[in-house]
């Protein structure tokens, strides 16, 4: 039986979802917000649209009138029919899909697709939508429609150049307004373009306002970030990602992650929002899959999901049979030590180097920084997944100013087919722009922009997904097959180099020779862009100026664990020597040319404090009596930290320091000033007759300096109460483990860590005891209606079921609520190996992809809980 079953694939399944939506695809154009964008960019998804016969792909936060008359398809008619794919919340997504109906006039039906089911909309405490969450919707949005096409029509009689952004200013039916800016975007006149249709449609419009508006809103699960067939993480700009896990307690250390484990589950109103969505993705997600799920969870919000996954299982969960496969569930803040570290992932290394694409400035935003919810944030802004990878490098050898010029006359071409009526003004830009690529603006400046590329997982050699194979292997593997593959691809295309590559090793010079020959050709290009893409991100990520940073955090972090392995003066004193060594660089030094140089700044030091923090509570659990060091200890500590702010304030802007950073640097400047003053002084001193006449005037200056250090005393004092809460916060990180011992696991079985400096995550750890059959303390496994039942009432007849094991499953799925990173991926397939079921099919999942930057806002940043 099980040689038939087809095995599991997320990006297959995303695929097949999106063709399931065939119909509603074709002839239509397809609205995007930015976490579909995300998801879909990474599988690939944007040639599928074409195929299945899309008029064009566009941005809906980005949405403009010109999108009506962008069309792929030839000999085809204006578009009557739009669709949206959102994974917001549909309230959060009203407006957008307001301004694309009211711009783009033809339409006249709207299918619009949420990840967000009815059940999490209802559930979810900012959504004013009920349990019949997509029928409300289709009606309001029919009538706000309707209504805002009268006021348009009455606007449109008064004045030619009435706007949809003037008519939509007065609607407020209890949903989000957009910024300015983006309410900028509307005013057709500001493109002269859009401004021809407008004209031309507004008599047409009085027929169209008559007619119904058809709406159709239906529930599209599948919106995910696979980085390979088998991992994948929920898009940074989406609803379930960007909503909160933890709320406002004693045990929350962060609105974006899992509280401390105490061993209690939420209940009612105090389950965050957060859990509430991950349950119901999980859901339909392994509906799709065709999964029957056995769930076993680990943390106190995993518990939280696991509960209410079990309880949909038991009320849904009838009809036709599902492959059954387990489900653990695992609370991020179980270990935050793997993702706050800099671990040996070429992955994790490119994403913490690479640019990201900024975010998108989301009616979410808008609404998280003007209201609140009672115990936290209203959503939490994440770091985009999508990154930019610059190719302007590789794809131009030379850049010329003749070929900017064929740009700009391109351009004026096109305009002149545009609107040759209103090209005047344009005409005039495009001079000024021309000036500016010849002086002002390098051509390698303007290209930079264009010239990006970006992950997607279906881009293969030779069947093997680029991305899937490079995080199973460590950074310098990772490189090496890299060079592999640019070699094989070379000769492919019988392209022969002029230097010579060293066999083994990868060096920079290597790739980048390799990648540049590759990409000479137009068609080579096209061919091995997916590698050409990915190398391009490994040269970038390797190169000094950003490894080196990476690098020093690692030795750092190495330095740390071995100290942490011998008493807690040595890792106090290590943690102080970083933090004074921090203090020194950013008072003298060039933060760009520090990273280049792999010197840490003071944030740097801080996160380094919580990797120590973490370790001293592994190792250290009863050495003080609040925390895991002895006063005198956490004295020096804090005291190096008061000075090194008072130095140089301006490169800790944290949360702790809320309402005194402006102070803090207010002192510098002075302190900075007077120094100058005094040193002019003494370069400058000459005695004349009439300074004799002042000599006494030194009292005032002695009781101005009284002044200032009483000042300097005040904001001290201010500054160390700060400083004393940071370090309560220190004390709670240290406490994570007290309830559950995950280091006893690792010392327990002697077949791992082959690196002395570093221990073997949580999720290896566990897994490697699981798939070997071993007792995984607190691991619980959620029992269905029916099971309960056989335990209950049947056992007593001795018909009771044996507790299931999660190593008994052909299928296996983990999911991290909170985030998962790429050295994680890669101990999980170690551990999958490693064990006596290498066969299992493990899929692995996380509510966002984290690096150590990533942990840093969350711990420290504007989400913590200090």
């Amino acid at each position: 039986m099980r040689g038939i079953m087809a095995t599991v694939d997320v990006i297959k399944c995303c695929m097949d979802s999106i063709r399931q939506l065939s119909d509603e695809i074709r002839d239509a154009i397809i609205y995007l917000d930015a976490g579909c964008t995300e998801s879909f960019e990474y599988v690939g998804a944007f040639s599928l649209f074409l195929e299945l016969g899309a008029h064009a792909i566009c941005s809906l936060e980005k949405m403009s009138p010109l999108d009506k008359v962008v069309d792929w398809k030839l000999n085809s008619g204006p578009a009557k029919k739009i669709v949206v794919i959102t994974s917001r919340l549909l309230s959060d997504a009203h407006r957008y899909i307001l301004r694309c109906l009211s711009a783009l006039q033809t339409v006249c039906s709207c299918a619009i697709f949420t990840c967000i089911s009815e059940t999490g909309h209802s559930a979810y405490p900012e959504s004013p939508l009920g349990p019949d969450a997509y029928c409300e919707y289709e009606s309001l949005l029919v009538q706000d429609y309707e209504e805002l096409a009268r006021k348009f029509l009455m606007n449109s009689c008064h004045t030619r150049e009435s706007t949809v952004k003037e008519s939509t200013s007065t609607e407020d039916e209890g949903w989000s307004q957009l910024t300015t800016s983006e309410e900028e975007t509307l005013n057709f006149s500001s493109v002269a373009s859009a401004q021809n249709l407008y004209e031309d449609s507004v008599i047409d419009r009085t027929e169209d306002v008559q007619k119904k508006l058809k709406v159709s809103v239906h529930h599209f699960p599948l919106v995910l970030c696979p980085f390979s067939p088998r991992f994948f993480v929920l898009p940074s700009e989406g609803s379930i990602a960007e909503a909160c896990l933890s709320t406002e307690h004693d045990n929350s250390i962060s609105f974006g992650l899992p509280p401390i484990s105490t061993g209690t589950t939420a209940d009612g109103e105090d389950v965050p929002p957060g859990a509430t969505l991950t349950a119901q993705f999980l859901y339909h997600l392994a509906a799709k899959m065709d999964l029957k799920l056995e769930i076993f969870s680990l943390g106190d919000i995993s518990k939280t999901v696991g509960k209410l996954l079990t309880d949909m299982s038991s009320l849904y969960d009838v009809g036709r049979r599902k492959r059954s496969a387990g489900l653990l569930l695992i609370d991020r803040t179980l270990d935050l030590l793997t993702p706050c570290c800099h671990g040996d992932s070429l992955v994790d290394q490119m994403f913490s180097s690479l640019p990201h694409r900024e975010r998108m400035a989301s009616l979410s935003q808008a609404k998280s920084s003007h209201s609140q919810v009672k115990l936290g944030p209203a959503y939490l802004q994440r770091s985009p997944l999508s990154i930019k990878i610059p190719l302007n490098n590789f794809l131009r050898e030379e850049t010329s100013s003749s070929d900017n010029f064929q740009l700009v006359e391109s351009v004026e071409a096109f305009l002149h087919g545009w609107n040759s009526r209103d090209s005047t003004s344009q005409m005039v830009e495009l001079v000024n722009f021309s000036t500016k690529l010849s002086g002002e603006i390098s051509s390698q400046d303007v290209q930079s922009d264009l010239l990006c590329g970006s992950f997607v997982s279906t881009e293969n050699f030779h069947g093997t997904p680029y991305l899937e194979a490079i995080l199973e292997r460590r950074t310098k593997d990772g490189a090496v097959l890299i060079k592999k593959w640019l070699q094989e691809s070379l000769r492919r295309e019988n392209i022969s180099l002029n230097a010579k590559i060293r066999p083994g090793y990868a060096s920079k010079s290597d790739l980048q020779t390799m990648i540049k020959a590759l990409a000479k050709s137009q068609s080579s290009l096209a061919k091995n862009k997916g590698i050409i893409q990915l190398a391009a991100a490994a040269l970038f990520a390797l190169d000094e100026s950003h490894s080196a940073k990476w690098d020093a955090f690692g030795s750092a972090e190495k330095i740390l664990n071995v100290n942490a392995g011998d008493t807690s003066q040595s890792l106090a004193a290590q943690i102080s020597d970083l933090i004074n060594k921090s203090a020194l660089v950013s008072s003298l030094g060039n933060n760009k040319m520090d990273a280049q140089r792999g010197l840490l700044a003071l944030q740097d030091a801080l996160l380094l404090t919580v990797v120590g923090y973490i370790l001293a509570g592994e190792n250290f659990p009863s050495s003080g009596t609040v925390g895991p060091f002895s006063w005198q200890e956490e004295h020096f500590m804090k005291e190096a930290i008061v000075d090194a702010i008072v130095e140089n304030p301006t490169v800790a802007k944290l949360k702790f320091l809320q309402g005194l950073t402006q102070e803090l640097e207010a002192n510098f400047n002075k302190k900075s000033e007077e120094k100058k003053e005094d040193f002019c002084n003494t370069e400058s001193i000459d005695f004349d007759d009439d300074d004799w006449g002042n000599w006494g005037d030194e009292d005032s200056g002695k009781e101005k300096r009284k002044e200032q250090v009483y000042d300097d005393m005040q904001l001290k004092l201010e500054l160390r109460d700060r400083v004393d809460n940071l370090f309560k916060f220190f004390h709670k990180l240290s406490s994570l483990k007290k309830n559950i011992s995950f280091r006893e696991w690792s010392q327990a079985l002697s077949k791992f860590n082959d690196d002395p400096y570093s221990n073997k995550g949580l999720l290896y750890n566990v897994l490697s005891r699981v798939l070997d059959k071993h007792e995984v303390p607190d691991l619980q496994y959620h029992s269905s209606t029916v099971g309960r039942l056989f335990k209950s009432g049947f056992g007593r007849f001795g018909l009771g079921q044996a507790k299931p094991s999660l190593a008994d499953h052909d299928v296996i799925l983990v999911f991290v609520v909170g985030g998962i990173n790429g050295v994680e991926v890669r101990e999980a397939q170690e551990a999958l190996s490693e064990s006596s079921r290498p066969e299992v099919e493990l899929i692995l999942g996380g509510t966002t992809f984290l690096t150590p930057k990533d942990m840093f806002e969350l711990l420290l940043g504007d989400y913590c809980c200090i």
